[in-house]
């Protein structure tokens, strides 16, 4: 990459005012636009410098610390991949062996793990009203021990999933459609297609959907969000989106049929999620310790969701996208028809066409979680890229 296109981008980045030093990253539609700006130049510009060869280790020392309550494979490997891009050392905190299991509060937890650490990262995402609330908890509480002296440094917590959003993957997504489709201002009157497809299991979180229609009503996009009767997200995201999409110019719609919302469409998002009414039925039924009202719960969910087997992505639907040939998306792991199920979101044939395309989306995911560590911890993110980027020996060796 020129060194005069890096300045450039440097100086862009440093006339943007984020906002975000010794903040929090835990829900995308709370963020200013001048942050999200922020975040996405600085993902390209460590992923430019990495291709370069250039390290990008920005910090001497310190942790980079993760809890995870759910599975994962792309956020976890991300995370750490990003802390030690930065030059962070990584930990994972296993609640079970850790004296959480005998009783010990959120607010002595964050701040005994808030020592040396520089952030924190969480996904919470199983159980609507939980995850969210979680993490401000840990922020809250590693902010009061900052703040009383007790922590030399204010870690900053960034949510790898909550019950609401996740951010960590939205702007993955949105830095991959600026990059198919020519920068963020290009985006402006294309088409998405955030649908709900079929799934042969139970409880997928509403937080994918939620931060897609957040995030990419905000540049202008038209966004169609389609599902079957009673898959219903949580309001204060379509609210945000409602409100985003008027700002910027942009529409957002909710449909009920997959195929008018595939219709012309640019890029298309079917995914699998749980109603919010069954999302807030189980956090009930959960926090009464009722088993026999969890599993009569699950035969319900997955009898529903039987009825709607036809909401998945074919050839024939994908034909119907502007010239047949819609940028495919997904968060992956995917349900392929044929492959990892019976029947799932998308047929074997679209998703063999289609893989390298998720794998280049989330591709974008370590460079995004570091570019969130770099705004939220370096007053002059800019600065600091700038001042490695002159000292930075190559990490390419021959």
């Amino acid at each position: 990459m020129p060194y005069d296109d890096t300045s450039l981008k440097i100086a862009s980045l440093a006339s943007l005012d984020a906002g975000l030093f010794e903040t929090d990253v835990l829900l995308s539609w709370r963020l200013s636009d001048a942050g999200i700006r922020a975040i996405l130049l600085a993902a390209e510009l460590l992923e430019d410098l990495t291709r370069d060869g250039l390290s990008t280790r920005l910090f001497e020392n310190g942790l980079g610390l993760s809890i995870f309550r759910d599975k994962s494979t792309r956020t976890r490997y991300a995370f750490r991949a990003a802390c030690n891009l930065l030059g962070l050392a990584t930990a994972e905190l296993d609640e079970s062996t850790s004296q959480i299991a005998h009783g010990e509060t959120v607010r002595e937890t964050a701040t005994m793990v808030g020592f040396l650490t520089e952030v924190v990262g969480i996904r919470d995402d199983t159980y609507l009203g939980e995850g969210h609330r979680f993490q401000q908890e840990v922020a809250s509480s590693i902010d009061d021990s900052y703040r009383a002296g007790v922590l030399m440094q204010r870690a900053a917590v960034v949510n790898l999933q909550s019950d609401l959003d996740h951010p960590t993957q939205t702007l993955a997504d949105l830095r991959h459609l600026a990059v198919l489709f020519g920068g963020l201002e290009r985006l402006r009157g294309k088409k998405l297609a955030m649908t709900w497809a079929y799934s042969p299991s139970y409880g997928k979180p509403l937080s994918v959907p939620q931060g897609v229609i957040a995030l990419m009503t905000r540049f202008g996009m038209d966004v169609v969000l389609a599902h079957p009767p009673g898959y219903d997200l949580v309001p204060e995201p379509l609210q945000q989106a409602r409100a985003f999409a008027a700002t910027s110019g942009g529409r957002f719609t909710v449909v009920d049929s997959m195929e008018e919302a595939f219709r012309d469409a640019d890029a298309v998002y079917p995914k699998s999620w749980a109603p919010m009414t069954t999302m807030r039925r189980r956090t009930d039924l959960l926090r009464a310790g009722d088993k026999a009202g969890l599993a009569a719960l699950e035969r319900e969910a997955l009898d529903n969701n039987a009825r709607f087997k036809d909401w998945e992505c074919t050839r024939d639907l994908m034909a119907k996208t502007r010239d047949a040939g819609a940028l495919y998306m997904h968060c992956l792991p995917a349900d392929v028809s044929g492959g990892s199920c019976q029947s799932g979101e998308v047929s074997a044939e679209v998703f063999d066409r289609c893989r390298y395309d998720t794998y280049r989306q989330a591709s974008y995911k370590p460079f995004v979680i570091a570019a969130m560590i770099l705004a939220t911890r370096f007053r002059d993110p800019a600065a600091a890229l700038d001042r490695t980027l002159q000292v930075s020996p190559s990490r390419r060796h021959g």
